[in-house]
């Protein structure tokens, strides 16, 4: 599945390269308008990161997320510093699809495992952003400023019991960079997890890109500043998933 992923600060599109606030990108587009336009490209799913959220979630752009909500005609996910069942019930209660949930996961698996008893697992996609080390990749939290000790395989098989379906898993170094996926990591998923929803994030710069990762194995892909810029059309995108 191709998903469209907007990033809001302020009310405004933007992106940010390897999630440095210092090294933001407005784009003068209308979110809503963007989502119409995927949706009649065949997307089935957006992706919105609340980057206020994430920095701070007195910041959370709750009326933003809600207007958009309200008006697209396909669902969404979205997160940013989620940190309290009060954060998840409120996007839920918004309509949101799926609410998602980052370094939380990593440093509090205990309040996760409750979140996902009482909501549903359904409800959540967890977003792993990964550092390689030696080759294994570990989970870094704080917005990328830290690396934990932990492995991304500790933490799936830590979830997998409590029926976890949809895991975004971003390799740090390729965000932003339009250098292409991290193909060996989703390839190295698929065998592991196959019947985890892994969606792929970061690096996506042509349509040659998409086909790699889709042919890597992953289940779906984030695509950014790609679309934003016009590398390609979702339409484009969209076709080249189906095909690879």
């Amino acid at each position: 599945m191709i998903i469209p992923a907007l990033d809001l600060s302020g009310g405004h599109v933007v992106r940010l390269k390897q999630g440095d606030f210092a090294q933001k990108t407005v784009f003068n587009v209308d979110p809503i308008k963007r989502i119409f336009d995927a949706a009649n490209q065949g997307a089935e799913l957006i992706h919105i990161v609340d980057l206020d959220g994430a920095k701070d979630p007195i910041y959370r752009q709750r009326a933003l997320i809600s207007k958009i909500v309200k008006a697209s005609p396909l669902p969404i996910q979205t997160g940013g510093g989620i940190r309290s069942a009060f954060d998840i019930e409120n996007l839920l209660n918004l309509g949101v699809e799926r609410v998602v949930v980052g370094s939380v996961a990593v440093k509090h698996p205990e309040l996760v495992r409750g979140w996902l008893n009482y909501f549903g697992p359904e409800h959540f996609t967890l977003a792993l952003d990964v550092r390689l080390n030696d080759g294994v990749p570990y989970v870094a939290t704080h917005g990328w400023l830290k690396t934990s000790n932990t492995t991304l395989d500790q933490i799936l098989r830590h979830y997998l019991p409590y029926h976890i379906e949809h895991v975004l898993v971003t390799d740090i170094s390729r965000d932003g960079m339009m250098k292409g996926a991290n193909n060996n990591l989703y390839a190295q998923l698929y065998k592991k997890y196959p019947d985890l929803d892994i969606i792929a994030s970061g690096g996506i710069s042509s349509l040659a890109d998409i086909e790699a990762v889709a042919k890597a194995g992953a289940h779906s892909v984030v695509l950014g500043r790609s679309l934003l810029e016009g590398k390609f059309s979702v339409e484009e995108a969209v076709k080249c998933w189906q095909n690879a």
